[in-house]
Parts: C-alpha cells; structure tokens; sequence
C-alpha cells in the first residue's frame, strides 16, 4: 500500500483462520506466529523509512507497545544504519502503554500553544497525511 497509512487487518484475519486450520501442530503454530511478526516487521520497516524520507528527519523514535518488540528494533536498527537516521526507544519496560505517549504528545502541543475548544471530534481513523508537527499548523 503506497504512503504511509497501513491496516494489519487482512493479515490478521487470515492469520487467525490459518491458525484454527491448521489444528494441534505447536510447530506449525509457531510458523505462523513468526510468519505474522515478519509480515509486520517489514511493514512498519517499510512505513518508518518512507516517512523519514518524507520527513527528512535525522531521528525515528519508536515508542509505544510495538517498541518493545526485538524483531522490530533490531530491523529499525538497520535501516538506521543503512540510511544514515538516528533510531531512538525508550527501554523495553516503558514500551507497553501509550497513553504516556499520548500525554507528552498533547503536552508538545500544548507548549507550542496549540488547544482545542469542546468543538473537537474523536475519529476512529485518522490518516497520517493529516497530521502535522507540534507547533506546525
């Protein structure tokens, strides 16, 4: 999918029918659930390195709950590397919720003097073309 919007959906959906075909084999199982980690793996890999092209942008943080996955960080670590960007992580244990994420987003915002009146409406999916800088409007 080109730009930077992504849907694990699909992939989710077949996953899980995969795995209720395939039965009692643990091994098989176990295929699967590294089939799936690699598909998503390569997937953000793919969307982290369009928006630091996009961006320009000498740094990618990766926080959140996905930002305690190795197979991710090791990934980001690479391209990292091969692309010349600094790939930051808060440590493993602070990579589980994101609503700390979310508070020092909003607190960005709010230092660079953005607010919001009660007009604000909650969207269920919001592109990411949408979005701008704390302090860019």
């Amino acid at each position: 999918r080109p730009g930077l919007d992504f849907s694990f959906s699909g992939l989710k959906t077949h996953t899980r029918n995969l795995w209720h075909e395939v039965g009692e084999p643990e091994e098989s199982k176990a295929d699967i659930a590294a089939g799936f980690e690699q598909a998503v793996v390569d997937t953000l890999a793919i969307k982290c390195r369009r928006a630091m092209q996009q961006t320009r942008a000498g740094q990618l943080v990766v926080a959140g709950g996905v930002g305690a996955n190795r197979a991710l960080r090791a990934k980001l670590k690479r391209e990292g590397e091969k692309h010349g960007w600094r790939v930051a992580y808060p440590r493993p244990e602070f990579c589980t919720d994101n609503g700390a994420m979310i508070a020092y987003a909003g607190c960005l915002r709010l230092l660079a003097g953005e607010q919001t009146g009660p007009e604000i409406q909650a969207q269920a999916r919001w592109s990411l073309d949408k979005l701008h800088p704390p302090g860019e409007s």
